[in-house]
């Protein structure tokens, strides 16, 4: 090993304590006991789950099974997570609502923010969902998905002696893991502009790191700054290759050498995915052999899907 490196024993709390971990800074809204507020909880354990593939898309929260935070989704399955903008006092209000041991309505009394209705609210007005923060650049409105891990009996308890779950629910005799199906992802016009138009260094959401509790004292925090962008490489994939994965699809749908040049530049990765993509294409307009054309009629209508759902926003 290079002698410029040493080994820190690892400890609970790693993330922090034995190592520099990068993480969001969010305010996690659930509803109380009786569902007539919404607190909120400091939380940066929060990430992608699942991504691709599923029928739904999630977060995985852990936090402390005993958090106001915990018991609100034990209890009603919702959340709204909310990323705020950077200032020292809103820093400030983050680390003032991850006090532990404040019931909600303690936690609420100094809350500087903004709460308003939810997405979900507007759509099932009769059902009582989390607000969100209107001061937000983003929110995601959740659904825990108690059934992973057969987790959908845990219930509110002062203390959890087991058995405990893998990976969803009560996970430990202090911790809980949440499986979160996002249900709506909700930004400021800006930042909506900035993901369908194209980011820019004026447009890119400026959301802050949070470092955590570092040093017995402090919570750390770095502001945002302006990103940099470097291209992604301009490289081609060999035509004999596009072949080779095009006669490794399950169809009788047949791709020529024209209609696979207009795919070169798809990075590896995707190319499975794009000629599946062209197959159901061709499966539900009656098309057994793709050439240019049909690739342009694709792409084209691809073209028309992302302009219209931006005229819909």
């Amino acid at each position: 090993m290079d002698k410029s490196f040493k080994e820190i024993i690892i400890k609970d709390n790693f993330y922090q304590s034995s190592s520099f971990f990068p993480m969001p800074l969010t305010l996690i809204g659930t509803l109380n006991e009786d569902g007539t507020l919404t607190s909120y909880g400091a939380y940066s354990l929060i990430f992608p789950y699942y991504i691709a593939g599923k029928d739904y898309y999630a977060m995985v929260l852990e936090c402390r099974n005993t958090s106001n935070t915990a018991k609100g989704l034990l209890r009603h399955g919702k959340c709204t997570i909310n990323f705020l903008p950077f200032t020292k006092s809103n820093f400030a209000q983050h680390v003032d609502l991850g006090f532990p041991g404040d019931t909600p309505e303690e936690k609420m009394k100094n809350f500087k923010f903004t709460c308003v209705d939810s997405k979900s609210q507007e759509e099932h007005p009769n059902e009582k969902f989390p607000k969100m923060i209107k001061e937000a650049l983003q929110v995601f409105e959740c659904t825990w998905v108690k059934e992973l891990d057969d987790a959908q009996n845990d219930k509110v308890l002062e203390e959890y002696d087991g058995p405990y779950h893998n990976f969803n629910g009560i996970t430990s005799k202090y911790g809980a893991h949440f499986i979160l199906k996002i249900d709506h992802i909700l930004l400021q016009e800006k930042y909506y502009d900035s993901l369908v138009d194209g980011a820019t260094r004026a447009n890119f959401c400026p959301l802050p790191t949070n470092w955590g509790y570092r040093d017995s004292k402090d919570f750390w925090c770095s502001p945002s700054k302006k990103p940099i962008a470097i291209g992604i490489p301009n490289r081609e994939v060999d035509l004999s290759s596009l072949r080779y994965a095009a006669t490794r699809l399950n169809t009788d749908v047949e791709f020529t050498d024209d209609a696979l040049k207009t795919i070169v530049k798809v990075p590896r990765p995707f190319i499975k995915l794009v000629l599946q993509g062209c197959v159901k294409w061709a499966n539900e307009n009656n098309v057994k052999v793709i050439t240019e054309k049909e690739m342009k009629i694709i792409a084209d209508k691809r073209a028309n899907e992302k302009k219209a759902k931006k005229g819909a926003k």
